[in-house]
């Protein structure tokens, strides 16, 4: 089978080498099917120790770009660097197979920007709790993994993306259908993911609430879910939130039975869900109070915006629209403009 003429770029910015080893062996894997770049944010005594551990077929380097979100940074830099227009975007926990990464470059002959579905390959209590969350979201709509697939081409005709807002994979996705691109939504495409640690994941709860301010109408449903739920307590007690919590799991279900899903999350997969709306319902006030009062932490700042409105991208990028597609040409000039 001929190796895809792709690109895979991972962002990676460490404080520690903890599982540095077990990361090189799968780039040294993922080496096999595409050109591989880690664009490296990390202290210099730790870029040094990953220079030493990353196999040779993986090409490491610093990022080029400032951006208050430094994984912007690494993955423009990456697109700037990347040799083929196929590229692979993932986060360092992500684990791709072969047959998944061979997918998700075969539907960018079709889309500008491919979103697949992301799994636990292992389920602590916690990857449990975060799984009924993608099980809502698969049931509403898609979920937002840590891997994307683009086309080079696009982000160079829009000259990249904001690199000052949280939600960078939304703002990705967006800024290629504001400039025409499409999407592909590739909710039977499961690629793995290895769990964070439980205190990790405890420390990203009012954060991940607080990307909610690039979706307003999610916004405004989640801010309605703590008072909805006292309301429903004072009329029907523990009763009517066990039934609450029932058409929760159900819908849940629903999302797990999608698009092949069983196939990846487990039948008790769903039951977790009401865990997760009942944290939602808090940390989403929680992420209201950053807001009003400068926006959340992140890497010893503040990021109070979270994304750009579709309108304010379609707006930026009306210039470089030709018949719904991107004008490459032009593209390329404000590509290297940033890049310069």
């Amino acid at each position: 089978m001929s190796r895809p003429a792709a690109s895979y770029v991972l962002p990676l910015k460490w404080t520690t080498d903890n599982g540095i080893a077990a990361l090189a062996d799968y780039l040294g894997e993922v080496a096999g099917w595409a050109e591989v770049l880690v664009v490296d944010g990390s202290p210099e005594e730790r870029f040094a120790r990953h220079a030493a551990v990353l196999p040779p077929g993986v090409r490491h380097l610093r990022p080029r770009f400032t951006c208050r979100n430094g994984k912007v940074a690494g993955v423009l830099t990456g697109l700037a660097e990347a040799s083929f227009e196929r590229v692979i975007i993932a986060d360092d926990d992500v684990r791709y197979t072969e047959a998944a990464f061979r997918q998700v470059v075969g539907l960018l002959a079709k889309a500008d920007v491919v979103r697949p579905q992301n799994y636990f390959l292992t389920l602590p209590w916690h990857a449990r709790w975060d799984t009924g969350r993608a099980l809502l979201n698969r049931a509403l709509a898609s979920d937002y993994p840590g891997t994307l697939g683009v086309r080079r081409s696009v982000l160079s005709a829009t000259g990249g993306y904001d690199g000052d807002v949280l939600f960078e994979n939304l703002e990705l996705i967006r800024t290629v259908r504001a400039a025409g691109g499409k999407e592909f939504r590739a909710d039977s495409v499961f690629v793995g993911r290895i769990p964070c640690s439980a205190g990790h994941f405890r420390s990203q709860r009012v954060r991940q609430a607080y990307d909610d301010f690039a979706q307003p109408a999610r916004l405004l449903l989640e801010l309605a879910l703590l008072p909805g739920l006292a309301a429903l307590y004072r009329r029907g007690g523990w009763p009517a939130l066990a039934g609450a919590a029932a058409v929760v799991v159900g819908l849940a279900e629903t999302g797990r039975r999608r698009r092949g899903g069983t196939a990846v999350f487990p039948p008790t997969a769903a039951l977790w869900a009401p865990a997760w709306v009942a944290e939602r319902s808090l940390t989403v006030w929680a992420a209201l109070a950053l807001r009003l009062t400068g926006g959340v932490p992140y890497a010893g700042s503040r990021l109070a915006k979270a994304g750009n409105t579709m309108g304010s991208l379609r707006r930026r990028h009306k210039a470089i629209r030709v018949a719904g597609r991107m004008n490459e040409p032009e593209g390329d000039r404000l590509w290297q403009e940033k890049t310069a």
